[in-house]
């Protein structure tokens, strides 16, 4: 087996977990009639961010690093809110979060190599490089908009606006996937699009 199927399944099995939470999601929020939030999506969340962000590392692919950069601490701020976070052990905790610290040290400590490898692939051009990381910035935003919504309200809450973002955000993704012949991000961004569209309806009936 080649490299590439590793790398590949890194990628497919992180997607797993992000659409094993839009499941758990869906099917919970079928149940109670209403969109709910629940602790395994923020737990598959996390392990999915750091399994993507792996597989971003592997593929040269800025945009994905980029968008999972921003989002990690909401995760995790969301599992302490849920009172999750500190069942966790705390070297465990005082590693998952270190994490993304120490990825942006390593990928700072060496510019010229960070440029050439991520802004500067010949696989990736600079322009698609911007188009994929302003699909990840708005399809990431919707989180830090959850966290702000949920903040104020002292409760992890996913509201009609993070819905309506994930799928704006979403189709650029795909968009950028399909000029990247990546699979990983073309399956795992169109399986999102059903749930996000389910959870736009249910909130809405909710509110009638």
């Amino acid at each position: 087996m080649n490299s590439a199927f590793y790398v590949y399944a890194i990628g497919f099995v992180a997607q797993g977990f992000f659409s094993a939470r839009m499941f758990i999601q869906w099917i919970l929020s079928e149940r109670a009639k209403k969109v709910v939030s629940p602790d395994l999506y923020w737990v598959c969340s996390l392990i999915g961010s750091i399994l993507l962000f792996w597989y971003g590392w592997l593929r040269d692919d800025f945009s994905i690093i980029f968008g999972q950069l921003i989002s990690y601490y909401i995760y995790v701020w969301n599992l302490n809110v849920k009172g999750i976070w500190h069942r966790v052990p705390s070297v465990l905790r005082g590693l998952l979060l270190a994490l993304p610290i120490a990825a942006i040290g390593l990928m700072f400590s060496d510019i010229p190599t960070f440029v050439s490898t991520f802004l500067q692939n010949e696989k990736v051009p600079l322009p698609l490089v911007i188009f994929g990381s302003l699909g990840q910035f708005i399809f990431t935003i919707r989180f830090i908009y959850q966290w702000y919504y949920s903040y104020r309200r002292k409760q992890s809450i996913l509201p009609i606006g993070f819905w309506i973002i994930s799928l704006v955000g979403s189709g650029i993704i795909v968009s950028y996937a399909l000029f990247r012949l990546d699979p990983v991000l073309i399956i795992g961004q169109s399986v999102g699009f059903l749930t996000y569209s389910r959870n736009i309806v249910l909130y809405k009936r909710s509110k009638k």
